[in-house]
């Protein structure tokens, strides 16, 4: 009944509303502003928002096809074949391309698909699309996956990563895990969703708003010794005062990932679902389906959630003004927002990785890991992990924060 009690007190305010439908609202547009800024082209021109994704998921549909070695061979040749004919070859000065209907007939409905293959063939620090086709000899025997495997190994053992031999081991054991050949089509939903995590810390932000007043409240209305007095309110009332907000952080939390989720599954559709995140990049080592990935990143940021709201009660059990407390919080939470990792390695960029903001973003192609000793664990289970005790440690000591509270 307390707990009850104290989840209908905070969520009856009238500024819990407010400021959960503001940030509802915000969620939505940010979820739903690459639906109304989707564009694709066609011979005749743009198209845009809903036809648009239309269109794509028909020309789509011709190559949601397994990736088999003779598959990317025979597309390597006729794309091959399109270059030998002069007519179908455009210059700007720096490379060539396809022009006319080479282009729009056998190029443009699978650009995607080829700019992966070609991408895969090329080195670690080059960026190759469908036109370095004809620089590729298919006699040398080497196939889409050797060369796949052959470009994780060499990103691995770029001296730039800084990676030690644990290390690289534990990457290629992971890749070694992923299911071949890799099976194409359209993803163009979850594709949206995991390029837009980080938007969801505004979500976070937002319930701990809500949250900051549970006991810096008490003191601003000065109840807080006849809480502190009662028989049960250094004890039961407290617990209580913590499971409310958990309980309603947690509600909030998933309601605006159905927002977040649901805009563009709903536009772009759920295709891909169970396809492996490798036809984004062949050189991302999880061997997780687009909503494993979702799934478990949705997972991440929820065990940040619960870290920020055990911060959020410990400040606010410290502090005798709730807006103390969001002076303290909104630093943590987004001036990582300004700070850029320049790599992969080093004291600087391994904590940045677990700063909440950067927590929320997947970072699923950028072999990030941890060592310690001989155990080596990648940036998704040390998130987990971190957050995990963060919040098992910030929860006791917000409810002793409260409970040693001196009334005035």
């Amino acid at each position: 009944m307390l707990v009850k009690y104290e989840f209908l007190k905070i969520v009856r305010k009238k500024s819990t509303l407010i400021v959960m439908a503001v940030s509802l609202i915000l969620t939505g547009f940010l979820f739903g502003l690459p639906i109304m800024q989707y564009q694709i082209y066609d011979q005749d021109g743009v198209r845009k928002g809903i036809k648009g994704i239309a269109y794509e998921k028909e020309q789509f549909a011709e190559v949601s096809v397994p990736l088999s070695e003779e598959y990317v061979a025979e597309t390597i040749r006729e794309v091959q074949e399109l270059f030998e004919d002069p007519d179908n070859i455009g210059n700007d000065g720096n490379e060539q391309f396809l022009i006319g209907d080479a282009y729009w007939d056998k190029v443009a409905p699978r650009e995607k698909l080829l700019n992966l293959i070609a991408g895969t063939y090329s080195g670690p620090n080059d960026s190759w699309g469908y036109n370095r086709f004809p620089e590729l000899d298919l006699k040398d025997k080497t196939s889409f996956y050797q060369a796949m495997r052959g470009k994780i190994q060499a990103l691995l053992d770029n001296p730039s990563r800084v990676l030690s031999r644990e290390q690289k081991r534990y990457w290629s054991a992971m890749a070694d895990q992923v299911d071949v050949p890799l099976q194409y089509g359209y993803y163009g939903g979850w594709e949206i969703i995991i390029s837009s995590f980080e938007l969801l810390m505004f979500a976070v932000l937002a319930i701990c708003i809500v949250v900051a007043p549970v006991f810096s409240g008490e003191y601003q209305a000065g109840t807080d010794a006849v809480i502190l007095s009662a028989k049960y309110g250094k004890t039961k009332l407290t617990t209580a005062k913590i499971a409310a907000s958990l309980i309603f952080g947690t509600a909030a939390f998933f309601l605006h990932v159905v927002v977040a989720c649901g805009l563009p599954l709903i536009a772009f559709g759920t295709d891909g679902w169970n396809l492996p995140l490798q036809i984004a990049n062949t050189t991302i080592p999880y061997p997780f389906t687009f909503l494993q990935a979702v799934l478990r990143n949705i997972g991440i940021i929820y065990l940040v959630l619960l870290a920020v709201i055990g911060l959020t009660l410990l400040l606010s059990a410290k502090m005798k003004s709730p807006y103390l407390v969001l002076m303290i919080l909104v630093p943590i939470l987004f001036i990582p927002v300004f700070l850029t990792p320049n790599g992969t390695a080093g004291v600087y960029n391994l904590i940045l990785f677990l700063l909440p903001y950067r927590s929320a973003m997947p970072e699923f192609g950028k072999y990030i890991s941890y060592q310690f000793g001989g155990l080596v664990l990648d940036v998704l289970t040390i998130r987990a992990v971190l957050y995990v005790v963060l919040t098992v440690i910030m929860l006791p000591l917000a409810g002793a924060g409260f409970r040693k509270h001196q009334a005035a």
